[in-house]
């Protein structure tokens, strides 16, 4: 146990200095980038833009937020700042958001948690609509999960897997990184599709839920690419399927769940993207779209993804719109089915 504690933190620290070189990175190109003198557009705000993003500095999603955010103040000559807004799922940024003046200088750096899961999950406590208060920008990336094993699972494949969920039901165990997070529900999703019950035991973070998951206590986890990347490079893990609808080259040739149990359906994209208030105008919510695919869509940003085990997705507002509706009906189907609370 103590080794696979050894080996769990070791994991975290190496996705972690990795993340730290990163921002160390976007930190110096911020410091370098001096806007462009531009003639103020009257499609663009008048003041400096803020992206709320509802994590901590260093994580994923801020270092997706502070990327765009230096290129989009190179292109369009205006200080772009990230403030970091963290807790409750990124409830509390999304608030802060919706109440902001819809004059195109408070963006929000959106995930699932706070637009598509919250509403089914914590329901009438929302202060907020997301279908009402929220106008779309553009869709950036996707950080899709996967159902890792350890090395010495008797798990060989996702089916051996299902097949031992559907004789032992309630007993084939998964971890995730806690309770209503996107990590439990993309697991329950898989059991749900698949026809059989599962033990889900959430955990506080990907560190516990890793070692749990190396040390036997649990029988899998879900858990994202850049996780189990490590994982797997370091031979600890194997990976039996990929939320994705194309195999991930760095993971070994695992397959994707739905070449792994022919279920159809499987891609469950775990997409960002940049939201405004309502009601800001329309030619500015244009003009932004256009300058954050533009930036989103160059050779730099991409390899920022990549470091990252993102998938570029670099898709406009009415994309990112059916993007929001899709996976907002998915996990409310879902948290209903499996009477899943907060």
């Amino acid at each position: 146990m103590a080794q696979n504690g050894a080996l769990a933190f070791q994991t975290v620290m190496t996705m972690r200095k990795t993340i730290a070189s990163v921002f160390a990175t976007l930190s110096v190109m911020a410091a370098g980038a001096i806007p462009a003198a531009h003639a103020q557009a009257p499609d663009l705000p008048a003041k400096p833009i803020h992206i709320v993003v509802p994590f901590t500095p260093g994580g994923a999603q801020d270092i997706i937020g502070r990327a765009i955010g230096t290129k989009l103040a190179e292109r369009i000559g205006l200080p772009v700042i990230v403030d970091n807004k963290p807790g409750a799922g990124g409830v509390i940024a999304a608030e802060s958001v919706a109440k902001a003046a819809p004059d195109g200088t408070t963006l929000f750096l959106a995930s699932g948690g706070a637009i598509s899961i919250a509403p089914s999950l914590l329901g009438g406590k929302l202060t907020y609509d997301p279908a009402r208060d929220f106008a779309p920008i553009a869709m950036l990336v996707d950080t899709p999960m996967t159902v890792a094993v350890r090395m010495d699972s008797p798990f060989k494949t996702l089916a051996d897997l299902i097949d031992a969920a559907r004789k032992n039901q309630g007993k084939v165990s998964f971890a995730s990184t806690g309770n209503g997070t996107i990590t439990h529900l993309t697991g329950e999703y898989l059991a749900q599709r698949a026809g059989v019950k599962m033990l889900h035991v959430p955990y506080r973070g990907a560190g516990p839920a890793i070692n749990d998951t190396l040390g036997g206590q649990v029988d899998f986890i879900v858990t994202s690419v850049a996780s189990a990347e490590a994982m797997v490079t370091g031979r600890k893990m194997r990976v039996l399927g990929t939320f994705t609808g194309r195999r991930i080259p760095s993971l070994q040739g695992a397959p994707t769940v739905t070449e792994a149990t022919g279920l159809g359906g499987m891609e469950v994209p775990v997409w960002a993207g940049l939201l405004a208030p309502a009601k800001t105008p329309p030619a500015m919510l244009r003009r932004l779209e256009s300058e954050v695919l533009a930036v989103c869509r160059s050779p730099a940003i991409h390899e920022q993804f990549e470091k990252l085990g993102a998938l570029s997705t670099c898709a406009g507002a009415p994309e990112l719109d059916r993007m929001i509706k899709a996976d907002t009906q998915r996990w409310s189907e879902v948290i209903k089915q499996g009477g899943i609370q907060e």
